[in-house]
């Protein structure tokens, strides 16, 4: 049994539910068995009496013969000692029976067999005596069958006790699996939307249940979200677009009015620094509506297999040029066999080539920098780690928010958008990416889900 099950809350409702059905089950059996018991008894001592009255009635005009022979024939009816019978004399001779003693006191009594001189029987008699005339008259019954009778009907009970626990148990189970089925679906609509599929919606049944009202709900406050979400994309979108053209033709006339400078340092240096401005503010928007595009999803139409390895060494070679300007080292390592994976060729070598130029930008002059892939179980893993200054733990989780530059970085060249388009890249591609710290340095690692490898082993 799955311990989410265990755990769940449908489970142990029905679990709690059920024992206290089977409390109030067992406290009704109990009454019902000491009733029964009680009528047991009550019933055998109304045979007994019978008996006796049977007895004592025969005993007329002092007739000791009629009684001794009555009691006789009684004894040697009784079958296996099961009933008893004794009639004593004053001197408490025995007279007639089969009964060797009895209890000290007259009226009723519960005696073992050893009490009542049969020592070679283990069960136990109901007993009464009393006086017939002069003479003492004890007519007894053995409890082995009323005892056996109750002990059915208490291990009918047990019996009935264990069937239902199990029916409980099996009740719980289905219950609390179709209930975790639900709440499952319920986390992992969540699980997507968090993941930036704003259109994903919890599934409803058809039993229209609390858990279908909860859902409904959720749905209509997605629905809210995804709304919410994408006018202000919509309007970011917008923004970008309307400003692009007039930086653009600010662009121009930055151009002509350094054409028209006449060579003037000081005016040419002005222009310069607003032209390199005016770039710094195309590239964010740029960027900004990459990224949008990206988080949009329109580009998983261009999904198709491709080999991580083969988009790793071609980025390697791209950067190790500038790395070798920086005297550092890039190293690249790739499995054994080819790491395939279903996604958009051109935004997976975008990520890589940011994560590169990163650690590249930012790590000092003879740092080493290593770009690794690997495949573990269903998942392909990239891992882009240095031994520079490394991020700080305060500012990891903020590193992939839009427009973020550590402190220490905003003096370099960058917008601070360049990991935010790797996390949109990932998103897209459903993959995880997590910082880490390389002792000196930063790890960068994205999981993502493998495609089954072709069996052919990756040249040497």
């Amino acid at each position: 049994m799955h311990k989410s099950v265990l755990r769940s809350t449908p489970f142990r409702l029905t679990l709690a539910l059920g024992l206290a059905f089977l409390l109030a089950l067992a406290l009704a059996g109990m009454v019902a068995f000491s009733l029964i018991n009680d009528a047991l008894y009550a019933r055998l001592d109304r045979d007994i009496m019978d008996t006796y009255s049977v007895i004592e009635q025969s005993f007329v005009g002092s007739d000791l013969t009629d009684l001794a022979d009555l009691v006789t024939s009684h004894a040697r009816a009784s079958v296996g000692m099961n009933e008893v019978f004794r009639l004593e004399a004053p001197d408490g001779s025995q007279i007639a029976g089969n009964l060797p003693m009895l209890p000290a006191s007259e009226g009723w009594a519960t005696a073992a067999a050893s009490e009542i001189g049969l020592a070679a029987r283990s069960d136990t008699y109901r007993l009464f005596s009393g006086p017939v005339g002069q003479y003492r008259l004890a007519v007894g019954v053995s409890l082995t069958e009323t005892n056996a009778i109750g002990w059915i009907v208490l291990t009918s009970l047990a019996w009935t006790m264990g069937a239902l626990v199990l029916v409980l148990l099996l009740v719980c189970v289905a219950t609390a699996t179709r209930g975790q089925r639900r709440l499952d679906s319920v986390a992992e609509t969540l699980e997507q939307v968090s993941r930036g599929q704003l259109d994903a919606r919890i599934p409803l049944s058809t039993r229209n249940d609390d858990i279908d009202a909860l859902a409904a709900d959720v749905n209509g406050a997605l629905d809210r979200l995804a709304a919410l979400v994408e006018g202000m994309r919509q309007v970011s979108i917008d923004i970008a677009h309307e400003l692009k053209t007039p930086l653009n033709r600010l662009s121009i006339s930055l151009d002509n009015a350094r054409d028209a400078s006449n060579d003037q340092p000081d005016v040419m240096a002005l222009l310069d620094e607003a032209r390199h401005e005016v770039h710094q503010v195309n590239s964010i928007f740029e960027a900004m509506l990459r990224i949008a595009q990206i988080e949009s999803g329109a580009r998983r139409a261009r999904f198709a297999p491709v080999d991580l390895g083969v988009i790793a060494e071609r980025v390697t070679e791209a950067y190790e040029p500038v790395a070798s300007e920086r005297s550092q080292t890039l190293e690249l390592s790739l499995p054994a066999s080819p790491a395939i994976i279903s996604g958009d060729k051109d935004l997976v070598t975008q990520a890589l080539a940011n994560l590169i130029e990163n650690a590249v930008r930012h790590c000092p002059e003879g740092a080493a920098i290593r770009l690794a892939v690997e495949r573990d179980n269903n998942q392909s893993i990239i891992t882009i780690s240095d031994n520079g200054p490394g991020i700080s733990d305060a500012d990891k989780p903020r590193v992939f928010d839009r427009l973020f530059r550590v402190e220490k970085s905003r003096t370099s060249p960058g917008n601070g958008l360049g990991l935010s388009l790797v996390k949109a890249i990932a998103d897209l591609h459903g993959a995880s990416v997590s910082l880490a710290d390389n002792h000196p340095g930063l790890s960068v690692r994205i999981a993502i889900s493998s495609l089954p490898a072709p069996d052919v082993a990756r040249p040497d």
